[in-house]
């Protein structure tokens, strides 16, 4: 079993991309289960998803305390620390960040970066970052394709098809794992 923890802010995505990743997975043969927390609160306010993927069924029902891979859609969230005692060893953190943290420090995880920002901005879906984060996941794990991703982004996002598409592709193509 994979389980990838979500983490942003209101207005980002977040949610949308748990649930996007699930049904790409899904499509791939895998069980995915996702669930997201978050306020009253929306644009602005911290939200996180959750989703476990596995070749078998799910029966957990509980909170994901460990994850396999940390996505971080706020630089803000990062705390190295905190980051590396809740991780599962070897897991995979990525990062949307416009400044590269190229830290020659040993990590017990491994470190992607995206733009996604920019990314998202150059595309015309403003700080709607979820397409882009998904494309860059998608490149540091290899767990789907790109190609499906794709076909779920196209049938999935409400609006801006095309700009999504070219957020996920471009991010794809220019995640940095440090």
């Amino acid at each position: 079993m994979v389980e990838v923890k979500f983490q942003g802010v209101g207005g980002q995505g977040v949610v949308m991309a748990s649930e996007i990743l699930a049904r790409t997975y899904f499509e791939e043969g895998w069980y995915p289960q996702c669930f997201s927390v978050f306020g009253g609160e929306r644009r602005g306010a911290p939200v996180g998803a959750f989703l476990r993927i596995s070749h078998e069924k799910i029966y957990l029902k509980c909170d994901i305390e460990r994850p396999d891979h940390l996505i971080l859609f706020d630089e803000s969230f990062l705390d190295e620390n905190a980051t590396a005692r809740h991780l599962m060893p070897g897991g995979i953190v990525l990062l949307n960040t416009g400044e590269r943290h190229r830290s020659e420090r040993c990590r017990p995880y491994t470190l992607a970066e995206i733009d996604a920002l920019e990314i998202s901005k150059r595309n015309g879906v403003a700080t709607l970052v979820n397409t882009a984060m998904l494309g860059a996941y998608v490149r540091v794990t290899g767990g789907v394709s790109l190609d499906r991703l794709l076909k779920v982004i196209e049938n999935t996002v409400p609006a801006a098809v095309e700009e999504n598409l070219a957020a996920a592709k471009e991010a794809f193509e220019e995640v940095v794992v440090v």
